[in-house]
């Protein structure tokens, strides 16, 4: 009797170590997603995997990916979630990450998901490029609203447009992208060029500029069109302006750090990135989600926007990545506010 109540005993205590071995789990995920957001998920994900702990390291998407291109050698991350479809090719390249085709992939829209074989990140959610307009700031200062991009560039703007520095922001970086593409190497800068010259500062986020305009501490914020909703929604008086060139985009996608020492835990999380759930979630801070059929009219969203999308070369802007931001760095990096 005293061998088998032993036997049970160790039993018990065998159960209870794997629980609490189990209970310790826990995912270092970088992220560029508003820090707003980052509970909710974080909640949504434990209610079915209340094993895993995240630990998330926030920052912009430019700090993101210089971070874990500077940690190449040595990993600190687990995921990715939540970075520009832009900078996880870029990571690919650099066999930084780990191939998985999660549970489910095979409902997400196929332009969301990677076209290797076994795909090496997934998007989440499409943020798109617009111009956020403070009627009553412009109507103070005797501004007309823009039309166009190329409609920044005119004398009247001086001093009242912001937009994100683009090596420590994705909204940034896919506005100067898309100018490249837009209007061609040499016409690109030759836009900036003249940009600059009205620009009253960069900031280093994304959905900054849009905010200042919604305050009123600036009257042009370049960002993206979502935030503008958003905050028009709350009372800002936004007009949300689609350039007539069309428009830059890019998608937030998942992905695992290749070497990952948490393996199972790392595709358990992006199995739930692609969940129906998740885009839910993701569709109450954008209006475009990977899986169709999922997303909701957003109120104030700008009509013919998804229209105004480029048929955007990501492969362009993960090639040249670092030759872009080198360049944009040299010429007008002066502007940038100190970072915090």
């Amino acid at each position: 009797m005293k061998k088998n109540t032993s036997k049970f005993v160790a039993t018990v205590a065998g159960a209870l170590m794997a629980t609490a071995a189990a209970a310790e789990t826990e995912l270092t995920v970088y992220t560029a997603v508003e820090a707003e957001d980052l509970a909710r998920y974080a909640e949504e994900f434990n209610a079915v995997h209340p094993d895993i702990k995240i630990n998330w390291v926030r920052d912009s998407t430019g700090i993101i990916t210089a971070k874990l291109l500077a940690e190449r050698d040595n990993p600190q991350a687990d995921v990715v979630w939540g970075l520009a479809a832009t900078s996880l090719l870029l990571l690919k390249s650099e066999d930084m990450l780990e191939p998985y085709a999660p549970v489910g992939v095979e409902k997400l829209d196929p332009k969301f998901v990677d076209s290797g074989d076994v795909p090496s990140w997934v998007g989440m959610d499409a943020w798109v490029a617009s111009v956020c307009y403070n009627t009553v700031e412009a109507e103070k200062a005797g501004l007309t609203p823009p039309t166009s991009w190329k409609d920044l560039t005119d004398a009247q703007y001086q001093g009242h447009v912001i937009m994100p520095n683009p090596n420590s922001s994705g909204t940034g970086f896919l506005d100067v992208s898309s100018w490249l593409q837009l209007f061609g190497e040499e016409g690109g800068w030759e836009y900036m060029d003249a940009l600059h010259g009205n620009i009253a500062r960069y900031t280093h986020s994304g959905s900054k500029p849009c905010k200042l305009a919604a305050a009123g501490e600036i009257p042009i914020g370049i960002s993206f069109a979502f935030r503008g909703a958003k905050s028009k929604a709350a009372g800002a008086p936004l007009e949300i302006i689609v350039p007539s060139e069309g428009v830059g985009w890019d998608m937030e996608a998942t992905a695992i750090v290749a070497g990952t020492a948490n393996q199972e835990a790392a595709q358990k999380l992006v199995d739930f990135s692609v969940t129906k759930e998740a885009n839910e979630m993701y569709n109450v801070g954008y209006a475009v989600v990977a899986m169709p059929g999922v997303a909701k009219p957003v109120e104030h969203f700008p009509d013919g926007l998804l229209d105004a999308m480029i048929e955007n070369d990501f492969e362009f802007a993960a090639n040249n990545r670092a030759a872009i931001l080198k360049e944009w760095q040299s010429r007008y990096d002066g502007k940038s506010e100190p970072k915090e």
